[in-house]
This record gives structure tokens, C-alpha cells and sequence, in this order.
């Protein structure tokens, strides 16, 4: 079966976009039950050849109810390919998250509580950590003196303190498992047709309660609009690339620029030495 690939941002909206797939789709890697969700998308319009509009998502906020009862904010984060700039989008997003009003929620008694935020990160390049698909990053409590872990949650504890799942996409061929790592065969590039855009998986290789989610997909796979979106995308991300490979030649020349500056001033420093000299054996012979 042809579907689309999810690892561009416009794929991933329009799979999102559905209620039910999001639902499964976030509940699989959180390992929680998510019986309520609010998707915002957080968009940037591009402008692409003549004038035309087109949007590329950059970050995905889902606000969630588990099934505890609990709300809790979800951010879902796709790196396709390495920019310099990635780190540092990511805490300023994720601190933005913090400070947000819009992530906390009133209990039946109407007390106020701060939601747990979770990060789920789709690392293209991945972390250098081999053979492991997926990561967990988990905010543990343990005795300072002895080292063990302490099996308590709070309020205080869950609202500082993320948990995140790191998807090394490059590390998902030939994994499969458990369910979880089964569904993520729709991220493995290694299922790349002739085109980056398209993948090609078989329907049965997947979990019964996943399969409303490939089928998602494939209508993706059809849609001309999306095609020419992650076109757009492709375009984008070319153009960051190579602006970030000129300011590293500018750097570079700026860099050269300053050692040979400081050689020309330590010269002139030597030069004003030797005048000094030639000065002051000057002023001893008069």
C-alpha cells in the first residue's frame, strides 16, 4: 500500500487532523488513554514561487484528558533534517509552553491545577544512540543519599518536570517489537518508493487498531494539494540548509579576517617595540 509520508509536517497535520487517529496515535506512545483531545496546530505561512500561499506546520500542541481525569498538554515536535537552530527552537517552544496560561485547567472544585506537559520528539538524524527506536526520558525521583528511586508523583513534581519520547526515526528499520514500534513502520524511510514523499508498507504488517491510521495515509498519498505542499516543504528546508551553510563561510571568513588582524596588530606591537628601542639607544648614545 502506497501512503504518504508522515515525516513532512503537511503529511502529519492532515493524519492528525482526524480525531480518532490522533487519539490512537498519541495514546500508543504515551501509554495512556486519551478519552478528550484539543489539537492546535502552530502554523507559519510561507510564501512559495508566484506570490502563492502555502503553510508548513512547525509545531503541534495537543491538550489532552486522560483517562484518569487529568489534562494534560502534549507537545509533538518533527525534526526531518538537522538545523542548527533546533535546540534552541525546542526550549524556547517548550518554555513558551510553560508559561502559557492556556495549560492549566479547574477540577470539579474548581481549584486550578497546571498541566504535566509531555514532549514527543520525531528526530529525523536521531540522538547517535544505536539500534533503540525509541526513548524514553522520564522525570525520576530518588533519595539523594542512597540513589534509590522513589515511587511518589505530585503536583509540585509533575508540573516542573516533563517526561519526553524521542522517536529515532532512523533507527525504526526492522523493529518491531511490540505494537507501538509496529505502528511507527509508517515513519521508516527505509519504505521509500522512488519518491522521499511516498512510502510503501503492507496494510497487514500492522496492529487491527492501527489500520484506520494507514488508511489515513493513503488518502494523503492521493491528495495533489499535500504533493505539492511537501514539494514546498522540500524547497523550505533547502533554503535553511543552505543559508546556514553561508553564515558558516561567512563565520569562516570573519574567523580569518580576526587571526590575521591579530597577527597585523601583534606586528605593530613589534614594530612600536623596536621603535621604542631604537629610541631609547638613541637618547643613551646623545
Amino acid at each position: 500500500m502506497r501512503i504518504a509520508n508522515p515525516i513532512y509536517d503537511v503529511v502529519f497535520k492532515y493524519m492528525m487532523e482526524d480525531l480518532k487517529v490522533a487519539k490512537t496515535f498519541i495514546s500508543a506512545i504515551i501509554g495512556e488513554e486519551v478519552v478528550e483531545l484539543d489539537f492546535c496546530p502552530q502554523e507559519l505561512a510561507v510564501k512559495y514561487k508566484d506570490d502563492s500561499m502555502t503553510v508548513i506546520r512547525m509545531d503541534f500542541l495537543a491538550r489532552v484528558k486522560v483517562s484518569k481525569g487529568v489534562y494534560k498538554a502534549i507537545i509533538i515536535e518533527m525534526q526531518k533534517a538537522k538545523l542548527a537552530t533546533d535546540i534552541a527552537r525546542f526550549r524556547r517552544y517548550v518554555g513558551s509552553q510553560y508559561r502559557s496560561e492556556h495549560n492549566y485547567y479547574s477540577d470539579e472544585k474548581k481549584k486550578k491545577h497546571a498541566m504535566q506537559i509531555y514532549c514527543i520528539f520525531f528526530l529525523g538524524t536521531g540522538l547517535g544512540v544505536p539500534k533503540i527506536p525509541v526513548l524514553t526520558v522520564t522525570n525520576l525521583v530518588k533519595d539523594r543519599a542512597t540513589g534509590k528511586e522513589l515511587q511518589i508523583r505530585n503536583e509540585f513534581i509533575d508540573s516542573l518536570h516533563h517526561q519526553s519520547w524521542v522517536v529515532q526515526i532512523a533507527n525504526l528499520k526492522k523493529h518491531r517489537r511490540n505494537d507501538l514500534e509496529k505502528l511507527l513502520n509508517i515513519f521508516d524511510q527505509s519504505n521509500k518508493t522512488d519518491s522521499s514523499h511516498i512510502l510503501n508498507v503492507n496494510e497487514e504488517d500492522f496492529p487491527e487498531e492501527y489500520r484506520h491510521i494507514i488508511r489515513r495515509l493513503r488518502q494523503a498519498a492521493e491528495n495533489k494539494e499535500i504533493e505539492d505542499q511537501m514539494i514546498a516543504e522540500d524547497d523550505l528546508i533547502s533554503e535553511f540548509q543552505e543559508m546556514e551553510r553561508q553564515i558558516a563561510e561567512m563565520d569562516d571568513i570573519i574567523e580569518e579576517k580576526d587571526k590575521k588582524l591579530e597577527e597585523k596588530d601583534k606586528k605593530l606591537e613589534e614594530k612600536d617595540k623596536l621603535i621604542e628601542e631604537l629610541l631609547r639607544q638613541l637618547d643613551k648614545k646623545e
